[in-house]
C-alpha cells in the first residue's frame, strides 16, 4: 500500500534547473530531472528523489529491487510493485518508479538476440516517494513528500534551499568546464556505409521493410555530467529531456520523442519520430529543408511504416476498435532537425496498465525497424554490440496509474569515466547511404560538443576497450 502524501504549493516559481542545482549538484545522491527545457511555456517538468532503487542485468538474467536479487526481467517486479501501491491521490503528483529501461532489456524480453553488455545495468530505477512538479503554463511549482516526519524534515529543507536558488545554474555550469577529448565510433564511416548496404539486401531480400541502423561513440572523460546536461539543454532544448542518476550511472538527454503516455483511465499514446532533415544555415534554406522534407517520398513510407507497427503492437493491448492515427506526418522543428511525427492512440483493455503497454511496445518499432524481431535479429548481427541506455526509454510509472516515457535519442550515458552517445536511423530500399551516414552525424553533433567530444569520421584507436561480443 502507497504511503499518505503531503501536497505544499510554493508563493513563487523556481526554475527548474537553479531548483535541481540547489539539491542535487554538489551531491552523488540518486536523483531524477525530468526536463522540459529552456524556457518551456507549457507542459510539467519534475524533480524526484528516493532511497530503493531496481536495476537489471540481462547477461546475468537478473533483476535487484532494493538490494534483493532475483532472477528475470525487470517488467513482471515493476507491475508487481505498481500494482502493490496502487494509489490514485494524489494524481498529477507521479510518485512511483522513475528511471529508464535500456534497449536489451527490452529485445531480450521480445525474444530477440541481444549483445553481451558493456558493464552498465540494461536498467535502472529508482523509486520516487519526494517530488517537485513545475508546471510551467501555471508557473506554479508543488512539493509532494510522504506525511511523516521524515518527509516533512524533507520538506522543509527543500523550502529552505529554493529561497537562495536563483542563479544556481548557470553559476555550476560556469564553475565545470568541460574537459575535451577524443571518441572513437563503434563503426568508422566505410564501416558504417557497409552495414547500410547490408540492410538494404536483408531488406531485397523480404526479411525486412524497414532498419534501424545505429552506431556509437564512446570515450574517456572526467567531464561533470549535470554541467553537461545544462549545456546540451541550452544548445539542443526538447520536450522531453532529462537528467537521470541512478546506481552511480547517469542518462543525460534531450530527446524529443514521446514513447508512451498513459492516463490513470488507460489511455495510451505513442509519438514515433521517422523522417529528419537538418535545420538551414538561413530561414530560405531551412524553409526548403522543411519542405523537402515534408515532399520526401522515402521518409514519409518510413514514417507510415513505423505508425503501422505501432498500431500494431497497441492492438495487442487496446480495447478493439479503438486504436487510431490522431496525426499523421507532422513536421516538428528542434535546434537542429526537422522531424515527420506522427501519434497514435488507444485505450488499454480492462485490467491492463502501463507496464503492459509498454511489453507490448517496447522496444520502439522507431529504434528497430519493421518486422520488429526480423528487424531486430538483423540489427544485431550487423552492428557487432550492445546498444545499451541508448534506443531504450525513461521516464516514469506513476502509483495513480500514469506513465510517461520518452525515447532514448539525443542522449549522452555516463558510468564512471565512459561516456557513449548512440545515434542512427531508418534504412529503406530507398536510403542514398551516404545521406543515411551524414543523418547519423547531424543527429550526433550537439551531444558530441555538449559532452566536449571530438569523434574522427575515420578509424581511431578507440580510448575505450569494447566489451566482448
Amino acid at each position: 500500500m502507497a504511503q499518505p502524501l503531503r501536497v505544499l504549493r510554493l508563493d513563487t516559481w523556481v526554475d527548474p534547473a537553479d531548483a535541481f542545482v540547489t539539491l542535487f549538484g554538489g551531491t552523488a545522491e540518486d536523483a531524477v530531472w525530468l526536463d522540459s527545457g529552456v524556457d518551456a511555456v507549457d507542459g510539467r517538468s519534475f524533480i524526484g528523489t528516493g532511497r530503493v532503487t531496481a536495476t537489471s542485468s540481462v547477461a546475468d538474467g537478473t533483476v535487484t529491487l532494493g538490494g534483493s536479487t532475483r532472477h528475470g526481467g525487470i517488467l513482471e517486479p515493476l507491475r508487481d510493485d505498481l500494482a502493490a501501491r496502487r494509489h490514485p491521490e494524489p494524481s498529477g503528483h507521479p510518485v512511483g518508479w522513475w528511471g529508464r529501461l535500456g534497449y536489451e532489456a527490452g529485445a531480450a524480453a521480445a525474444g530477440a538476440p541481444v549483445a553481451a553488455g558493456d558493464n552498465a545495468a540494461d536498467a535502472a530505477l529508482l523509486l520516487v516517494d519526494r517530488l517537485l512538479a513545475f508546471d510551467h503554463a501555471a508557473r506554479r511549482v508543488t512539493v509532494v513528500a510522504p506525511a511523516d516526519g521524515d518527509g516533512d524534515a524533507w520538506t522543509g529543507a527543500v523550502l529552505l534551499a529554493l529561497k537562495d536558488s536563483a542563479g544556481a545554474a548557470p553559476a555550476y555550469e560556469a564553475a565545470h568546464p568541460i574537459p575535451p577529448a577524443t571518441a572513437a565510433w563503434r563503426h568508422d564511416d566505410a564501416s558504417y556505409l557497409a552495414a547500410i548496404v547490408s540492410c538494404q539486401d536483408s531488406i531485397r531480400a523480404g526479411d525486412a521493410y524497414q532498419l534501424c541502423l545505429t552506431n556509437r561513440a564512446q570515450a574517456r572523460t572526467d567531464a561533470d555530467p549535470l554541467a553537461v546536461h545544462l549545456r546540451l539543454r541550452r544548445a539542443s532544448p526538447a520536450p522531453h529531456a532529462g537528467f537521470l542518476r541512478i546506481g552511480g550511472e547517469v542518462l543525460v538527454s534531450s530527446s524529443p520523442e514521446q514513447f508512451l503516455r498513459v492516463e490513470a483511465d488507460g489511455r495510451v499514446r505513442t509519438r514515433p519520430i521517422k523522417g529528419t532533415r537538418p535545420r538551414g544555415a538561413t530561414v530560405a534554406a531551412d524553409v526548403e529543408l522543411r519542405a523537402e522534407l515534408e515532399a520526401s517520398v522515402k521518409e514519409r513510407a518510413e514514417n507510415v511504416m513505423i505508425v503501422d507497427l505501432m498500431r500494431n503492437d497497441l492492438g495487442r493491448v487496446c480495447a478493439v476498435g479503438s486504436v487510431e492515427v490522431s496525426h499523421l506526418l507532422a513536421v516538428e522543428s528542434y535546434a537542429q532537425v526537422h522531424q515527420l511525427v506522427s501519434t497514435v492512440e488507444g485505450t488499454l483493455r480492462p485490467g491492463l496498465g502501463a507496464v503492459d503497454a509498454v511489453a507490448a511496445c517496447f522496444p520502439a518499432g522507431s529504434m528497430t525497424g519493421a518486422p520488429k524481431l526480423s528487424a531486430m535479429r538483423i540489427l544485431n548481427r550487423l552492428e557487432g554490440g550492445p546498444r545499451g541506455a541508448f534506443a531504450g526509454c525513461f521516464g516514469y510509472f506513476g502509483f495513480d496509474g500514469t506513465a510517461d516515457l520518452a525515447m532514448v535519442i539525443r542522449s549522452i550515458h555516463f558510468a564512471g569515466d565512459v561516456v557513449t552517445i548512440g545515434a542512427g536511423g531508418g534504412i529503406t530500399a530507398l536510403s542514398v547511404p551516404q545521406e543515411e551516414l551524414d543523418e547519423v552525424r547531424v543527429k550526433a553533433a550537439a551531444m558530441l560538443a555538449a559532452a566536449g567530444l571530438s569523434a574522427p569520421a575515420g578509424p581511431v584507436t578507440p580510448s575505450v576497450t569494447p566489451a566482448a561480443n
